[in-house]
């Protein structure tokens, strides 16, 4: 299978034509659960047909009945033609949403609809795929996904969720965070310093280091399109097969993972 046929663009309503010309499927990331456990739509009212919902719950606040979300749910899908539904849901896992995504589980399954959840609800479905996130700043992407197929039941059960990553650490770092920079900063700073960049396999990102006289040293980690197509690679030699990407990220990038640069 070609690498771009293993991605599903997230794109906002606003940015839907931009996303269309690049003919993958498209994941809306338009609607959101909101009080009282209701389906919400954000953004502009833009027709919206094919492909997956991407469901958010900032905003949300724990209560109301799941099974009504549900019902709102696979309304929608079945009003807008969605394949499945894509439940990112942050933070820590909130019972409501848990018994949703219990009964998403099945009602999808039984349709021969697509479910993508995010890990930290992963132990909430049995029959859908839990996205795995490719942002690492120590050990193996690899080792990463391994052990989610081992923990998961096998790699059909896994999305990889692919983050572009540029951060830049003081060393030493023992907590394992590092500062986010934008493009901008990014490219201004390998512009003025120069510095020499490396690749990981482990990590499956570029890298460099630097001195500043202010603090000392510093390591920087980050991804351009060789370095995702390298985690797409890693992905899919161990039998995974959808991985998604969110079009703000990878907007640059497109042309190198569409295999047209």
């Amino acid at each position: 299978m070609p690498l771009k046929d293993m991605l599903i663009l997230m794109a906002p309503p606003d940015r839907l034509g931009q996303a269309r010309e690049t003919g993958l499927t498209i994941a809306h990331m338009a609607y959101r659960v909101g009080r009282g456990a209701h389906l919400f739509r954000s953004g502009p009212p833009t027709p919206l047909r094919g492909g997956l919902m991407v469901l958010e719950a900032q905003g949300g606040d724990g209560r109301g009945d799941s099974a009504i979300l549900c019902q709102e749910i696979m309304r929608e899908c079945a009003a807008r033609n969605f394949g499945g539904v894509i439940c990112a849901f942050e933070g820590r896992p909130v019972p409501a949403l848990e018994r949703a995504v219990r009964s998403l589980d099945e009602i999808l399954a039984r349709k021969g609809m697509s479910l993508h959840v995010s890990e930290n609800y992963g132990h909430c479905t049995h029959a859908g795929r839990v996205l795995i996130s490719s942002a690492l700043s120590g050990g193996s992407l690899s080792r990463r996904l391994r052990d989610s197929i081992e923990h998961f039941g096998g790699p059909e059960r896994i999305t990889l969720a692919v983050r572009r990553v540029a951060e830049d650490f003081f060393l030493p770092s023992p907590s394992g965070s590092g500062r986010p920079m934008s493009r901008e900063e990014l490219s201004e700073q390998l512009q003025v310093r120069s510095p020499s960049v490396f690749f990981s396999n482990e990590l499956c990102a570029r890298y460099y280091t630097y001195m500043s006289r202010e603090n000392g040293a510093h390591f920087v980690l980050f991804d351009d399109g060789m370095s995702i197509l390298k985690k797409l690679q890693v992905a899919q030699d161990l039998g995974i097969c959808r991985a998604v990407v969110m079009l703000s990220e990878v907007d640059d990038l497109l042309p190198r993972l569409l295999g047209k640069s």
